[in-house]
C-alpha cells in the first residue's frame, strides 16, 4: 500500500493536478502494479496453454492425419458446404421451378440404450430443400437457392452468410428460380399460379455456363455441445426447366469418405419415380462455426480470471483511502471527494486498459500463430477483426475496473464490493461457458465479453448456446456497451452520492 501523503484541506487543485497525484498513488503502490501484471501472465498463460495443448486430427481416406484448412466462402469466412445435387448445366438465361410436396428425414438422437444409435424419423430445424443455381460444383463457390426448410419456411439463402425469410410455410410449397445475367430471383407459392417475390440478389461475375437443379442438405442434430448424424429426404415434383433441356446429372457434393477411402461416409441419393425426384441430402450450406477451425477468442478463455484480480485492485484502489479516513470523511478537503473519483477512475481505467491491450496483443498473435504451427485448423480472421478483438479486450477490462471502482465507492467495503464486481462480470461469463442461462451476457456487465468474439453469429445456423460453441446473444459493440453503460451509472451514482454526502457536511455561512 502506498505511503502517499494526502491532500491539504487548504489546498487548491484542478482536476490534472489531482490525476497526477492519483496516478503517483497507484505507481507507488507495488502490489497493486504486481497485480495488475499478474493478471496479464494468467491469462497470457492459460491462451497459450490451449494453443500449445491443441492437436487437432482428422480421419480421411487417407488415414489419421492433419486437418485440411477450413473451407472459405466468397467474403473469406469458413462455410460447411455439403449436400446432394440434382442438376443440369444452364447456359444465359433461364428457370427452374419445381414443387417440394414432402419433407422428411432422419436424425440422431442421445442414445437410450448405452453403445445402440438412436436414429428417429424427423427433421432438424434447418434442414433445407429446394432449387440452387451455383457458379461450378466446386465447394466454396458463389450460389443462389430458394428453400423449405425443417422449422423456419421459405427461405433464400446465398453465399453461406445470406439469409432473407420468405412464408412462414412448413407444408407443400412451390418454388422458382430464375436467372438474368448475375440477378438471380427466388419465389414461392401456394398453388403454383399466385407467385410471390422471396429476393433478388447480384452474383457478380456469375460464368455464362452455371448449375441448376434441386438440392437438399441437413446440419447435424445438436445435443451434448456437439453435432450428430441428420439427413433430409424431400419429394420434387412439377418440374420445369427453361434454358436447360439436358439428362439430370446426380452428385453428392463434399461427401466425406470412410477410412477406406472408397466408401461415402452418410452418403446422399436420388430415387426417380414417375415425374418425381426423392432427393436426400445430409450436410449444410452455410457458414461454418464450431467445424471451422479453433476461434481466435478461445485464446481469451483465462479472460475472467485475469479480470478477477483487476477488479479487485480497482476496488482497492478506493477503499485503501477510504479506511484511513481521507474520502467523504470528515470536513470537506480539497480536492472535492467528486473529483477524486474522476481522477481515480481515470488512472484505474487507463491501467486496466494497457493491462488489457499487453494482454490480448500478445496472446491473440502468438496463440493463433501457435496453433497454425501445430496444423490445427484455425478459423479465417480479417485484420480488422482482430484489431477488434484485441482493443474490445483491453476496452472490457477498463469498463470493468471503473465497475469496480464505481461500486467500491458506493458501498465501502472492500469484500461486498469484490463480490459485488466479481458476481456482476466473472460469475455470467464462467456460467455462459458451461452453456448455463446465456442470456445473463444480454443484461449483466458480463456482455462486454460479446466484444471479444471472432466470427459472428448467424441467425440461419444453430450452434450450442455456450462461449465454446461460438454463441454470444448480443452483437460485439452492443456487449461492450452494456458493460461500459454499468459502469457509467455506478461511477455516476458514486459521485452523486459524495457530492450530496460533501455538501450536507458544508459549514453554515
Amino acid at each position: 500500500m502506498s505511503s502517499f501523503t494526502p491532500y491539504r484541506s487548504s489546498q487548491r487543485v484542478d482536476f490534472l493536478q489531482v490525476l497526477r497525484t492519483e496516478w503517483t498513488k497507484f505507481r507507488s503502490a507495488r502490489g497493486w502494479v504486481l497485480t495488475m501484471a499478474a493478471s496479464v501472465l494468467v491469462t497470457v498463460s492459460l491462451g497459450l496453454l490451449i494453443a500449445g495443448g491443441s492437436r487437432t486430427t482428422c480421419v480421411t481416406g487417407k488415414g489419421e492425419g492433419a486437418c485440411p484448412a477450413p473451407l472459405v466462402g466468397p467474403d473469406g469466412t469458413a462455410v460447411s458446404d455439403r449436400y446432394y445435387f440434382v442438376h443440369q448445366p444452364l447456359k444465359g438465361n433461364g428457370s427452374i421451378t419445381a414443387r417440394v410436396s414432402d419433407m422428411t428425414g432422419q436424425m440422431r438422437l442421445p442414445d437410450v440404450v448405452p453403445g445402440l444409435r438412436n436414429v428417429k424419423e424427423g427433421v432438424v430445424p434447418w434442414a433445407k430443400a429446394g432449387l440452387l443455381i451455383r457458379q461450378s460444383l466446386t465447394q466454396g463457390t458463389p450460389y443462389a437457392a430458394v428453400m423449405l426448410t425443417g422449422d423456419h419456411g421459405v427461405r433464400m439463402q446465398y453465399n453461406f452468410t445470406h439469409d432473407v425469410p420468405g412464408g412462414p410455410h412448413n407444408g407443400p410449397q412451390w418454388l422458382r428460380l430464375t436467372r438474368s445475367g448475375d440477378t438471380i430471383t427466388g419465389y414461392e407459392s401456394d398453388d403454383g399460379k399466385a407467385w410471390t417475390e422471396v429476393s433478388t440478389v447480384e452474383l457478380t461475375g456469375l460464368p455464362e455456363s452455371v448449375e441448376i437443379g434441386m438440392f437438399a442438405a441437413s446440419p447435424g442434430a445438436l445435443w451434448e455441445m456437439a453435432k450428430a448424424f441428420a439427413q433430409a429426404t424431400a419429394t420434387f415434383d412439377r418440374i420445369t426447366l427453361q434454358g436447360a433441356n439436358g439428362s439430370w446429372r446426380r452428385d453428392d457434393v463434399g461427401v466425406s469418405m470412410e477410412s477406406d477411402g472408397k466408401t461415402p461416409h452418410h452418403p446422399g441419393g436420388v430415387v426417380e419415380s414417375g415425374d418425381k425426384l426423392i432427393v436426400t441430402g445430409g450436410g449444410d450450406i452455410g457458414p461454418a462455426t464450431v467445424e471451422g477451425g479453433v476461434r481466435a477468442d478461445l485464446m481469451l478463455i483465462g479472460g475472467a480470471l485475469g479480470l478477477v484480480l483487476v477488479l479487485v485492485v480497482a476496488v482497492l484502489f478506493f477503499t485503501a483511502e477510504h479506511r484511513r479516513g481521507l474520502i467523504g470523511t470528515g470536513p470537506p478537503v480539497e480536492p472535492q471527494p467528486a473529483l477524486l473519483l474522476a481522477a481515480k477512475a481515470v488512472v484505474v481505467g487507463a491501467v486496466a486498459f494497457v493491462a488489457g491491450l499487453v494482454t490480448s496483443g500478445v496472446v491473440i498473435p502468438v496463440g493463433l500463430a501457435m496453433l497454425r504451427a501445430h496444423q490445427n485448423p484455425v478459423q479465417p480472421i480479417t485484420l480488422a477483426t482482430e484489431l477488434r478483438v484485441i482493443v474490445g479486450y483491453a476496452a472490457l477490462t477498463a469498463a470493468a475496473a471503473v465497475l469496480a471502482l464505481g461500486l467500491a465507492a458506493l458501498v465501502k467495503r472492500a469484500v461486498i464490493a469484490i463480490g459485488l464486481a466479481i458476481g456482476l462480470v466473472v460469475v455470467p461469463y464462467v456460467l455462459a461457458t458451461a452453456g448455463l442461462v446465456p442470456w445473463l451476457l444480454m443484461i449483466t456487465p458480463a456482455a462486454g465479453f460479446a466484444i471479444t468474439q471472432s466470427i459472428p453469429t448467424f441467425a440461419h445456423v444453430d450452434v450450442d448456446q455456450s462461449l465454446l460453441g461460438g454463441y454470444y446473444p448480443l452483437p460485439p459493440w452492443a456487449g461492450l456497451a452494456v458493460t461500459c453503460g454499468y459502469a457509467a451509472l455506478a461511477l455516476g451514482a458514486a459521485i452523486a452520492v459524495h457530492r450530496r454526502k460533501t455538501s450536507r457536511q458544508a459549514p453554515l455561512t
